[in-house]
């Protein structure tokens, strides 16, 4: 029999394309949306590529959608082999500009509903004694950035569970795998890309910085060459591999910024990296105001 796999977050981006490539790999893909009107055009790409894909509704915030979906997987295949946690949101502000209302949404998205689906499945990988869960971060998992606090606040998060929950689990012939990928064009670069309601204030000491940082991230998104088929090709590995590695990371330049920050000192990084990524965004000409903070 194929294996089976769970997707979640699968009507668009990363989540959509991870779908349709696992099913062309052989795989029998569960991919779930929270909101099904993105199943016609999964369906229809499924069907360009001559390929399978079973949708159904699973909300990571909600535990009753979550139970049901799982149920109705395992009901089907008789078991789950791989889970790809895939669902998330963006939030982006400077973090004085979000409302806690705003955070909460995005770590009970991000974190608190990865953790929910990855507890619903676990019982049938546990008596499998077999099973793959692959968590996609970012690398804003990795380092930090300004506009972005929340955001990377709950995937440094998500690093910290999976590398631990892969610890607990392994014994179990069950393995945990982080995929990190660096900036892609998708739509959370559109129609996704959650700017905070208080970021948009024209009122905001940070206003003008933000604007000068959103523009800065768009040159990055024109620049990068990294694809959604990247990530789903790391994915892939991570559950076809024997012994698969803790932590993948896709795109070159996100490897060469992480790497830099692993071998060379501390200060250095901080002093070069950070302080250019400030100076860009905080250079003389921007607005400032009474009570905007300095550099």
């Amino acid at each position: 029999m194929r294996e089976s796999v769970l997707i979640t977050g699968s009507s668009t981006g990363l989540g959509k394309e991870m779908a349709l490539h696992l099913a062309q790999q052989g795989f029998r893909v569960y991919a779930t949306m929270r909101d099904l009107s993105g199943a016609d055009a999964l369906h229809a790409a499924a069907k360009d590529r001559s390929v399978e894909v079973h949708i159904l509704p699973l909300d990571v915030t909600d535990k009753a959608s979550i139970d049901k979906a799982v149920e109705t997987m395992v009901s089907d295949t008789g078991g789950i082999y791989g889970l790809v946690n895939n669902a998330g949101i963006g939030l982006r502000g400077y973090f004085e500009d979000l409302t806690a209302a705003e955070i909460r949404q995005l770590f009970d998205a991000n974190l608190f509903g990865v953790m929910e689906v990855t507890r619903a499945v676990l019982p049938h990988m546990r008596r499998a004694r077999r099973g793959r869960i692959i968590l996609i971060s970012s690398v804003a998992g990795r380092i930090g950035s300004l506009g972005v606090s929340a955001y990377c606040s709950t995937k440094f998060a998500l690093e910290g569970f999976g590398e631990s929950l892969a610890l607990e689990v392994e014994p179990l012939g069950i393995r945990v795998v982080i995929v990190e990928p660096g900036i892609i064009q998708t739509e959370r670069w559109s129609t996704n890309r959650g700017i905070a309601a208080g970021a948009s204030d024209p009122n905001s000491p940070y206003f003008e910085w933000f604007r000068q940082s959103e523009k800065e991230a768009d040159q990055l998104v024109r620049a990068s060459s990294t694809t959604p088929t990247d990530v789903a090709v790391a994915a892939q590995h991570a559950l076809t591999v024997e012994n698969p590695k803790l932590r993948y990371m896709v795109g070159r330049k996100a490897s060469l910024v992480v790497a830099l920050r692993r071998y060379i000192p501390r200060e250095w990084f901080e002093r070069f990296y950070f302080k250019t990524v400030m100076r860009r965004v905080t250079r003389p000409g921007k607005a400032s105001r009474p009570g905007q903070p300095v550099s």
